[in-house]
């Protein structure tokens, strides 16, 4: 009788304790978790303002190429025409004909120069994002860089998805801008490969130069042309890979998640 006496106290603090231990683990697991949680929804926190930084910045911009091209449109073009009929102006009552020679030259300066600034305020302000399907705009950009004889663009796409977002539309024309302009000013390249096609409710977009590459690993400085198109991607939540190899050439991979 008196093992027993002293057994069960015995069972009864290993089972208390067993408990205890248990008690204290899984509470330990708990806060575990929830400091996992905690910090998850922290991190979702910091990337949704980091999101709504970017679109911002995105907006910004857009809101600041419209007010420029109307200055341009309204204010310089304006001062611009102005001149230009003053020089014809004082072609027309000059009598001696080397000065009319230079006064018709300015002229044409003058036409010439607000000629240009007349496509850049077209350009700066025009809907033509909203209006233009992304293979279209893509086209457009192909004829443009195809028209200076420089090099030569390919374009080739599967599919076309008619109702994809302004912008998705925005950024992915903004970036195949920024590689062509690259392409053409860095490479020496003699093509240019755009490919579009969408699987699985991606789309992919691959730019591609035959130039003269570089070592992508051992670049410290991607510059800002090359972060801009990364930060751009990351407002539509796609993703950016380049990939470039000295004499073999340069490749910018974009993944963008297309929404129903």
């Amino acid at each position: 009788m008196g093992k027993i006496e002293t057994i069960v106290p015995i069972i009864l603090f290993n089972l208390f304790f067993l408990l205890f231990i248990l008690g204290i683990s899984i509470f330990i697991h708990q806060y575990k978790l929830k400091k996992k949680e905690h910090l998850m929804l922290l991190n979702h926190k910091e990337e949704e303002h980091k999101q709504e930084l970017l679109t911002t910045q995105l907006e910004i911009q857009v809101q600041t190429m419209e007010h420029i091209g109307r200055e341009i449109h309204d204010n310089i073009g304006q001062k611009l025409t102005l001149a230009s009929l003053y020089t014809q102006q004082l072609s027309y009552e000059n009598k001696a004909p080397h000065i009319s020679e230079n006064i018709e030259s300015i002229s044409q300066l003058i036409n010439n120069s607000l000629s240009e600034l007349r496509e850049l305020s077209k350009s700066l302000t025009s809907n033509s994002i909203e209006s233009l399907t992304l293979i279209e705009l893509i086209e457009q950009e192909c004829f443009k860089i195809n028209a200076l004889q420089i090099c030569q663009v390919h374009f080739t796409y599967k599919l076309e998805i008619t109702n994809l977002n302004y912008q998705i539309k925005s950024i992915s024309l903004r970036i195949i801008q920024e590689f062509l302009q690259n392409s053409i000013k860095h490479s020496k390249c003699k093509n240019i490969t755009i490919d579009l096609y969408f699987k699985e409710k991606l789309m992919y977009l691959i730019l591609k130069d035959d130039g003269i590459g570089f070592n992508s690993n051992k670049l410290k400085t991607k510059g800002i042309g090359l972060n801009n198109m990364k930060k751009r991607i990351e407002i539509i939540g796609g993703t950016y890979t380049l990939e470039s190899k000295t004499k073999e050439g340069t490749q910018v991979t974009l993944l963008i998640p297309i929404k129903e």
